[in-house]
């Protein structure tokens, strides 16, 4: 963190004089890894604090030349050097590596930046893991990211839930099974330096050098059991992994060029640790072999391409060292000078079709279907086009589906982060079904969790990781951190809501499958909030308006019928005309509402206008009727349902049930229904967004219970109802908050979830994923036939 606010700094600093954009980006780069090599060894230790102390001005005006010189030097072999160079300065190491080897515009200096950087090279930069701090640096280009500096890094922990699955435990497991047999031993060293893994949007490179780091590794433990205590004098020629089998596609320059330099300052934090572990010095210079980071748009490039033979590189355009590529024919970008190696265009000769990705990773942009720009839609569309209604899909589902045609053409295995919401709601009807396969299925999955790092300010975002194999015959495994203790378990079969069984793809349905309850939507007026008041504002309007008192009815959405308050709504439905002409603030109201009305965009909307005092959807209640809120918190075990009066009107954010009995209340509060609220409902955030169509339609009741079990769940429904009553003070908010839930609330509760159990089968279910997994069952019989019949009447 201190390193990055220095050099966060030096960027503010260097942009305010007008060195901006790509050279200003290089040439950060181009300190960061100077800066590296200072503490780890690929300089002498502290020769690059050394050289601008002493041969630099305090006020910094010739700081920006000495600079310039250092890129020279590292950039030149020594035969090509000047025979009269500076000593100090040639003792610094040709690097190679195409990093300097651009010729950047000239930069300028004064005393406080020069002070910034002999600050930021006085620290220990061999303590800094490359992995970690390439976010954070990127970070610092970005104000509003800086302020919460740290809070979007991936962190190593769920950078590992992902590749330990993924390959990485196999390997190891292969590992310990083989360390006794040289020749096996071998094989599986032969085999592990032959493998390709990308990460078609990688950032700065975290999952790439994680993977690296792990790899090598493990590679440490095999030459160390093939040596046998061996003393040798040229440890490098044991080691067979290289960066050059790594690959990566990222959007932006900046991170895409910092990816590149983090992979080689991580091969050389392991080079360093190799001659710590086997006692000879080995370092990898000058640079030969570099990762393959793509500077593009994944969603716009083959995958595969990446893989071209060095040679195939088709330059369409050249300016100042800065290339422009066509790919697709007819669409260029730029493309910086790290990715020479690799072949863009479409018409130059073919990538090695022998060659393939193994593993196929990462952490794809987390951008809701509401939130994405024009150019994203424009990918989707792209990419997702022939999937029926992929306009409701998240960007990340680009990713997976891409992957999966890669998979079934090269045969790899694939894993990705996502937001939990492609596992939940509508995307699991309209996304798995182009994505699961006869020939692909998923191996394994983390089921949701928060994806945060150990920084101040974390992101806060509820993933899961999938990872997709070909091979239908590997074991597959399911790992949930939901609870106090993480679990592991295995499955037979893993289905898109993560849950062991076969694939269901549950799909908005008109009408319920296993009830004969009607549940419709309450008030949703489409006023502009007009007819809409707080106390206060309706006070001050009957003030002015004191015929209008007796129109105005107590009105309750989610938030409001959680948190036991009220709004108060002008129900205007019905008036008689000439009452409602003494009433001229009224009708200025109405006429408000109808210029808002045909103001709209929507036709229906527009055709309402003609009917001003009417609400889009209306439900007048006659008598007492249940209330199912639309947003609940997640972090509750119930979502708060209750009873309402006809003294109440529900907005269009509550789900009513005009005729709904104790029976009725008590199977849909139980922990039956909940378990499926949090498995099949879709998210608004983090917080449950309950669907008619999708939940409560899809809802599987027990199937033909005993009047007498019907009976033991009304009187533990009563039950609830009761212990809730004792508490009139506090608000459902106050009564299921996890933390304040009163233990007479909790007892009742549990006797309900065993009354309503009972209901469908005598044993008790050990855990929510046998709840679950239950209901599915029950849900593929009732509507195993149902589906026949939809079809034949669809035909």
């Amino acid at each position: 963190l201190q390193a990055a606010e220095l050099m966060g700094q030096l960027h503010d600093k260097l942009k305010a004089i007008g060195y901006e954009g790509h050279a200003l980006e290089l040439y950060l780069v181009r300190l960061l890894f100077l800066l590296f090599a200072d503490d780890t060894g690929i300089f002498d230790r502290g020769s690059l604090y050394d050289y601008l102390r002493n041969n630099t001005r305090e006020d910094g005006s010739d700081l920006a030349m000495h600079l310039a010189s250092i890129f020279d030097v590292v950039n030149r072999p020594p035969e090509k050097r000047l025979k009269n160079l500076d000593e100090e300065l040639a003792r610094f190491p040709y690097i190679n590596g195409r990093l300097f080897e651009e010729q950047l515009p000239p930069a300028s200096f004064d005393s406080d930046m020069r002070r910034m950087l002999l600050q930021a090279s006085q620290l220990d930069w061999g303590k800094i893991s490359p992995a970690i701090f390439g976010s954070l640096f990127q970070s610092v280009m970005d104000p509003k990211a800086r302020r919460n500096l740290g809070a979007h890094y991936t962190s190593e922990k769920n950078i590992l839930k992902l590749i330990g699955p993924l390959f990485l435990d196999e390997l190891k497991a292969e590992y310990q099974q083989k360390r006794n047999n040289r020749n096996e031993l071998r094989r599986l060293h032969a085999r592990m330096a032959d493998l390709r893994f990308l990460d078609p949007a990688c950032g700065c490179g975290n999952f790439l050098l994680i993977t690296y780091r792990e790899m090598r590794l493990l590679e440490m433990d095999i030459v160390n059991d093939l040596l046998q205590g061996q003393t040798v004098t040229d440890i490098g020629s044991y080691f067979l992994l290289d960066v050059d089998k790594y690959y990566g596609i990222e959007y932006e320059e900046f991170p895409a060029q910092i990816a590149q330099v983090a992979m080689w300052l991580m091969d050389h934090q392991m080079n360093l640790l190799a001659s710590q572990r086997f006692g000879d010095y080995y370092v990898r210079l000058p640079l030969r072999k570099s990762a393959t980071i793509r500077h593009g748009n994944a969603l716009r490039i083959d995958w595969q391409s990446l893989l071209a033979p060095a040679s195939t590189v088709t330059v369409k355009a050249e300016t100042a060292n800065v290339f422009m590529v066509e790919e697709p024919p007819g669409e260029y970008q730029t493309l910086n000078v790290y990715a020479r190696n690799i072949n863009l265009n479409p018409a130059a000769p073919a990538p090695d079709t022998n060659l393939r990705f193994d593993y196929i990773m990462g952490n794809p942009p987390f951008i809701g279907g509401k939130l994405m720009s024009d150019a994203q839609r424009r990918d989707m569309a792209r990419v997702l086009g022939g999937v029926k209604n992929y306009g409701l899909l998240d960007y990340v589902c680009c990713w997976f589906y891409i992957a999966k045609h890669y998979t079934e053409k090269h045969g790899c295995e694939y894993a990705f982060v996502a937001t939990n919401s492609i596992t939940q709601g509508e995307q699991v009807g309209i996304l798995w079904p182009a994505i699961l396969t006869s020939s692909l299925q998923i191996r394994f999955a983390h089921r949701s969790f928060v994806w945060n790092n150990e920084a101040k300010g974390q992101a806060n975002v509820h993933c899961v990781i999938i990872g997709l194999t070909p091979n239908l015959s590997k074991s597959k495994t399911i790992f949930s951190s939901r609870g106090v203790m993480p679990t592991i378990e295995s499955a037979k079969h893993i289905n898109p809501y993560l849950i062991d069984f076969k694939n269901v793809f549950i799909t908005n349905r008109q009408t319920p499958i296993s009830c004969t309850l009607q549940i419709v939507t309450g008030n949703k007026p489409i006023d502009n909030g007009h007819y809409i008041f707080s106390e206060n504002e309706m006070a001050a309007f009957v003030a002015m308006e004191p015929n209008s008192l007796k129109y105005f009815q107590k009105f309750k959405g989610s938030l409001e019928f959680i948190n036991n308050t009220h709004r108060w709504i002008l129900f205007l439905k019905n008036i008689e005309p000439n009452e409602l002409r003494q009433m001229p603030q009224v009708v200025s109201l109405i006429q408000k509402v109808k210029e808002y009305r045909l103001s709209s965009e929507s036709e229906p909307t527009k055709k309402l206008a003609s009917t001003p005092t009417n609400f889009h959807t209306e439900f007048i209640p006659t008598g007492q009727y249940l209330i199912l809120p639309e947003v609940s918190s997640e972090r509750r075990l119930y979502m708060p349902i209750g009873f309402c009066g006809p003294d109440i009107l529900p907005s269009n954010k509550l789900r009513v049930i005009p005729q709904a009995s104790f029976y009725d209340f008590g199977v849909l509060t139980s922990l039956m229904h909940n378990v499926w609220i949090k498995t099949v409902t879709g998210r608004m955030k983090s917080d449950i967004s309950y669907s008619v169509k999708l939940t409560f339609n899809n809802f599987p009741w027990p199937l033909n219970p005993a009047d007498k079990q019907k009976q033991a769940v009304e009187a533990a429904a009563q039950a609830v109802l009761d212990a809730r009553a004792q508490f009139p003070n506090s608000s459902l908010a106050d009564l299921y908050d996890p933390n304040t839930m009163p233990p007479i609330l909790v007892k009742a509760h549990q006797a309900l979830d065993k009354a309503v159990d009972l209901c469908y089968r005598p044993q008790p279910f050990a855990s929510e994923t046998k709840r679950i997994e239950y209901l599915f069952e029950l849900y593929d019989q009732y509507t195993a036939g149902l589906f026949a019949k939809e079809k034949k009447k669809k035909k």
